[in-house]
């Protein structure tokens, strides 16, 4: 089968368009053939290595110290079931599936195999398989943070990087719990951030949110510009500051923060819990949540679009295509 490799840390130079086996499925797994993908800030950061700062030794121990030991990256799919091990009884040949691999990866190959119970949810009918590629990374994200935060209906929350795959799919996802939703981004999104049911929006060029006066319960901080310090006095007593891309400094001064404040600073990875695909699926049905798709490539050009994702501008999703 087709997949991009990378055997060294660097551009997207070092992606390598290769043959290799295709995958078997053990008793437990499912094999997927895969219609879509997608290339996410986590792909690039693993790749580039440009990572938080304090962070560099820790992601090579993790990844692989002179080499990436995992050298397929994508962490996100959808596609139809091609075979199942004895032991399946979740899925069948033929199903409609999307998938969450995590920081196991392997995705941006033409098949992957993946545990049922681990990552694997049928498709909202009512997506594209593209768009149904792109529930995973940014919905969990947003989830989990969200539900860190304790979001409340009718609490105030700031989006800082409201226009991204995170961004993006928090917005939606704290309107449907009812919050008021305020978007920070460029003036070239002000209206993507608004269709997805921002009810205040701030061009970033023109306006600081964190000099104007206004004050939110919780601002969610989804490209690593707002410190501590900055949003301190934008948060109301008792209210919560999500860091989604903090330095290994802040995420250690985290806990102080909160401590000897009235305001509470959560930090450090997004978790994944059980069935958080399946809420993404439902939501979605529901029409309470549709992924952004800003970009899609086709599988070819897959390195392309990891040069669109290095330039840190991207629009929502960006999406590969492995249609024939």
């Amino acid at each position: 089968m087709k997949a991009f490799l990378y055997h060294h840390y660097g551009s997207a130079d070092v992606l390598r368009l290769e043959e290799i086996d295709q995958p078997v499925p053990q008793a437990n797994e499912v094999l997927i053939k895969s219609h879509a993908t997608t290339v996410s800030s986590g792909d690039w950061r693993l790749r580039s290595l440009e990572v938080p700062a304090g962070f560099g030794l820790i992601i090579r121990l993790v990844a692989g110290l002179r080499r990436p030991r995992q050298p397929i990256l994508g962490s996100e799919l959808a596609g139809v079931v091609e075979a199942i091990g004895e032991d399946v009884t979740r899925f069948q040949v033929g199903d409609a599936v999307f998938a969450f691999s995590d920081l196991a990866l392997g995705c941006h190959a033409a098949y992957r195999c993946l545990p049922e119970d681990g990552g694997v949810a049928r498709k909202p009918s009512g997506l594209s398989f593209e768009e149904a590629a792109a529930l995973s990374f940014g919905g969990t994200t947003a989830l989990d943070f969200l539900r860190r935060a304790r979001l409340k209906p009718g609490e105030r929350l700031l989006i800082h990087g409201a226009s991204g795959s995170v961004g993006s799919a928090a917005v939606q996802l704290a309107c449907h719990l009812g919050a008021e939703v305020t978007g920070v981004c460029s003036s070239a999104n002000l209206e993507l951030v608004r269709s997805l049911g921002a009810h205040q929006v701030i061009d970033y060029n023109c306006d600081d949110f964190a000099r104007n006066g206004q004050t939110y319960d919780v601002i969610l901080d989804a490209v690593g510009t707002a410190s501590f310090s900055r949003c301190q006095a934008s948060l109301r007593p008792g209210g919560r500051l999500l860091l989604l891309v903090a330095s290994l400094p802040a995420l250690l001064l985290s806990g102080w923060q909160t401590l000897t404040t009235d305001k509470h600073v959560i930090a450090g990875p997004a978790s994944v819990k059980p069935g958080d695909l399946e809420q993404l699926a439902e939501l979605a049905e529901a029409g309470a949540f549709r992924p952004v798709v800003g970009r899609c490539y086709p599988f070819e050009q897959l390195p392309e679009a990891h040069r669109y994702v290095d330039s840190g501008h991207k629009r929502g999703n960006v999406v590969i295509s492995l249609a024939t």
